[in-house]
């Protein structure tokens, strides 16, 4: 038995978000609302992009919208620094399905550099790719960063794929 797959999946929105605190959970929150999306419950998925799904970079206007409290489905990378002069990077990266499927990869990574958190970003796509025979085309990738001066810093990624509210499905 087949099961049909729609032929349109979500369209994933990432944006990306810096915030401080007094904190790193307060930290957390400004970042979330910075990216737009402070106000959601997070349910974090497990990186795979669904077939027929269109991926979109934006700012946080145009993030998903919900009531608050609602479920926000998401991948997303966060990073914490509490040390003066120490940073926070985080970032996603993708690869879609070369057989017009729409389906595809996602990546999420930490660390306190550029460098580093591109480095893990290539890395992991490439494996979870060759894994897979091939068949993907790196697609792109959203970086961002905070630097700690006094209080802590967090540096948020966000691919949200749909936000869905509490009554019963």
């Amino acid at each position: 038995m087949t099961t049909a797959r729609p032929e349109t999946g979500p369209t994933i929105r990432i944006s990306t978000g810096t915030g401080s605190g007094r904190t790193t959970l307060s930290a957390f929150d400004a970042a979330l609302r910075s990216a737009g999306v402070a106000d959601f419950n997070l349910l974090r998925l497990s990186s795979i992009i669904p077939p027929g799904s269109t991926v979109l970079e934006v700012g946080a206007a145009d993030q998903l919208s919900g009531a608050h409290g609602d479920r926000l489905y998401c991948v997303y990378a966060e990073a914490h620094a509490e040390l003066p002069h120490h940073e926070a990077w985080a970032g996603i990266a993708w690869a879609i399905a070369l057989d017009g499927s729409g389906g595809g990869l996602f990546v999420e990574h930490e660390g306190p550099s550029r460098e580093q958190v591109d480095r893990d970003l290539t890395a992991t796509l490439e494996d979870l790719v060759d894994r897979r025979g091939g068949g993907y085309e790196i697609a792109g990738r959203a970086i961002t960063s905070a630097m700690c001066e006094t209080e802590p810093v967090c540096a948020v990624v966000i691919a949200s794929y749909a936000a869905r509210g509490w009554s019963v499905e």
